[in-house]
């Protein structure tokens, strides 16, 4: 009995060492199990993450690729645009060399033009005295010659017959004409808006100022061919009555201003580019 009991004894010892040992496996295999799982949970994260990291490259490379097709396209036609602008700037440079070339024809012309103009008025004021200058007035542009005689100095107060007092400015004026022989030249009246007194004795049959401005550059006219001599052919007399003014007619000094005879001496047109080719000599 004893023996019995001790060989039961041995057994249960045995059967809970034997249960013991199989808890111990059983909590073991969980835990590893377990980390198992976890271990496969993250490495599924990471897996899945990858993947979108590679999408998302794979999304950039062929973003990338459209890029560099696009500054492909780009870069061709901006060739091909140079090829285009340097032909446009070589046209442009040859039309900039025409133009600088004209330009300085027209300096040239414009440097002889002034010259013939200061040789013009040289020779004139030259000629005229101090006193003849207060009453005359010069002025040369694109070699056509405006002199501007005072009406007091020409002729008799209130007539248009030349007085004695404008021989010797005339004649100076002449031999202006006669130096420049290949000139035009227009004799041209001018007067105040003051009204002539017809009932003057001077003045008979003259219906105004315009008659008056007429007669009075005819008298200047003739004056030249009778007395110096200059070629009538050249010669034209207009009347312009008071209806080209150079001041007011408001005040006196305009008025006297206004009372005048321009003769104006002009190089006919087919002969103008030779006289700005070559000034006259002093």
């Amino acid at each position: 009995m004893k023996k019995n009991m001790i060989v039961l004894a041995a057994l249960v010892a045995t059967m809970l060492v034997t249960s013991c040992a199989s808890k111990k496996d059983l909590e073991n295999c969980q835990n590893q199990n377990k980390e198992l799982t976890t271990n496969y949970q993250d490495t599924k994260e990471r897996l899945a993450a990858s993947q979108a990291r590679v999408s998302s490259l794979e999304d950039q490379l062929a973003q990338q690729k459209k890029d560099y097709a696009a500054l492909q396209k780009s870069l061709d036609k901006s060739l091909s645009n140079t090829s285009d602008n340097n032909v446009n700037i070589s046209k442009l440079v040859d039309q900039i060399n025409e133009s600088n070339l004209y330009i300085r024809h027209l300096v040239e012309v414009k440097s002889k033009s002034d010259s013939l103009n200061m040789v013009l008025t040289n020779n004139l004021t030259r000629s005229l005295s101090k006193e003849e200058m207060k009453e005359v007035d010069v002025q040369v542009l694109k070699g056509v010659v405006y002199i501007s005689l005072a009406d007091n100095m020409l002729y008799k107060s209130g007539s248009y017959e030349i007085n004695d007092r404008a021989q010797e400015t005339l004649s100076k004026i002449a031999k202006i004409i006669m130096d420049y022989k290949d000139y035009d030249v227009l004799i041209e009246g001018n007067t105040d808006n003051v009204p002539i007194n017809t009932e003057a004795a001077t003045m008979k049959n003259i219906r105004n100022n315009w008659d008056l401005s007429a007669l009075r550059a005819s008298s200047v006219v003739q004056y030249l061919i009778n007395h110096f001599g200059v070629e009538p052919k050249r010669l034209t007399a207009g009347g312009r009555g008071e209806f080209n003014p150079v001041a007011s007619n408001d005040t006196e000094v305009g008025k006297q201003r206004n009372r005048r005879t321009q003769i104006i001496i002009t190089p006919k047109l087919d002969q103008f580019m030779d006289l700005i080719d070559k000034a006259p000599e002093e």
